[in-house]
């Protein structure tokens, strides 16, 4: 399970857990937190080194979320299989690669280093649904924006899937569109020096995850039919101005899984937990058999996964039509490089080189121009590594 803008959503969760019958509005003051366990679990049928995430809630002025150390995390099926997993960088992953296969239950067990003990109730996998295909068109949104929809289909014929959730992974090339072929240093407090500029600073590339719970439910169709709007990009958005590409994840979820899910999504697009709406009670499937007192937060999700990946250019959908604006505007700054007169800018020229902060141009005698470094040099903001998935 990925928890989703995790500092103020774990507080969230564990807000309305404990004052769930309210209808008052509530202040969030710190002195409503309670400290709980935070569990996200999401095996699927996979076969891979599977993860675990397991953290504390926060408070609204903490910095991050405090990792829960040193647990003790076994995975159980009914055929007396065990998987342990161990801790690496605040993610507790299997020491073995596994998949979740169908007809049998898991049960996932940790013990902290306080001596509490949690434990899940029996999951089994979900009905393997594959992607049938990502589809891209050209659509006038509800907002009047003309943009690109990706809509993403599948079909189970046992009509037995029903509950959906997505998720995507999107990777954008970036073309520097001023960037120059020379490169100025400061070689002194009062000095400068063009040098040959790289060309691996031209071509980059940029990865983001999708931030949202996005949930789908076939129960109302009388076909278990997905096509669902997952993502819409503004015509003018730069990240499609190049080369773009998406990656969708779909889980098949059970009905509790969903329900866990949906509430969560309510909860993180709720204004206040603690207002007179109320988007429903936490109810997960991992409890604390040690203490029934102690409060613990997350789903333990058994699911089938299934990915597919599309790539288009701008020009496949919008030919012959001008590209995006850029990510920043890429306007030509002047400086005129001495350090004794009125008009004199070379001290503000060698600190916006030194601090990465522009990108060379051109120049005669002392006149130069510069551009915003992003402008110049794409891996101020991103990567020039090619993806490994990545085709021209």
């Amino acid at each position: 399970m990925k928890i989703y803008n995790l500092k103020s959503i774990l507080l969230l969760l564990l807000l309305v857990t404990i004052f769930s019958s309210c209808t008052e509005t509530y202040p969030l003051l710190t002195n409503t937190y309670e400290e709980a366990i935070v569990v996200e679990a999401t095996l699927t049928n996979e076969l891979k080194n599977q993860e675990i995430k397991i953290s504390k809630t926060a408070r609204f002025e903490d910095d991050g979320v405090q990792t829960e150390k040193d647990a003790i995390v076994i995975l159980k099926d009914n055929l007396d299989n065990q998987y342990k997993f161990n801790e690496k960088s605040g993610i507790y992953i299997s020491q073995s690669v596994f998949q979740i296969l169908p007809n049998r239950e898991y049960t996932l067990e940790i013990k902290t280093t306080d001596g509490k003990v949690y434990q899940s109730t029996p999951e089994t996998l979900t009905t393997v649904t594959p992607i049938g295909s990502i589809i891209p068109t050209i659509t006038t949104n509800k907002d009047n924006e003309i943009g690109v929809q990706i809509n993403v289909n599948s079909y189970d014929p046992t009509n037995t899937s029903k509950y959906y959730r997505y998720e995507y992974e999107e990777t954008y090339k970036i073309v520097a569109p001023r960037w120059s072929s020379l490169k100025l240093t400061a070689t002194g407090p009062e000095s400068i020096q063009l040098i040959p500029n790289s060309i691996n600073t031209r071509i980059c590339y940029l990865t983001k995850n999708s931030t949202d719970i996005i949930l789908l439910n076939t129960n109302d169709q009388t076909e278990d039919r997905a096509n669902l709007p997952i993502r819409f990009i503004n015509q003018n958005n730069y990240i499609i101005g190049e080369r773009y590409s998406i990656l969708v994840k779909q889980y098949v979820e059970n009905l509790e899984a969903y329900n866990f899910h949906k509430v969560m999504r309510d909860i993180s697009s709720s204004s206040s937990v603690l207002s007179p709406k109320q988007p429903g009670v936490i109810t997960g499937n991992i409890r604390c058999i040690s203490d029934s007192n102690t409060k613990v937060i997350g789903y333990f999700d058994v699911v089938s996964t299934s990915s597919k990946r599309i790539f288009f250019n701008y020009n496949d959908l919008f030919p012959s039509q001008p590209k995006p604006p850029y990510i920043v505007e890429c306007d030509n700054i002047p400086f005129f490089f001495c350090f004794r007169g009125i008009d004199c800018s070379g001290p503000s020229m060698i600190y916006n080189i030194q601090n990465n902060l522009m990108s060379y141009i051109s120049n005669e005698s002392s006149n130069y121009i510069l551009t915003p470094v992003e402008c110049g040099d794409c891996t101020s903001f991103s990567s020039n590594k090619i993806p490994s998935f990545w085709t021209n």
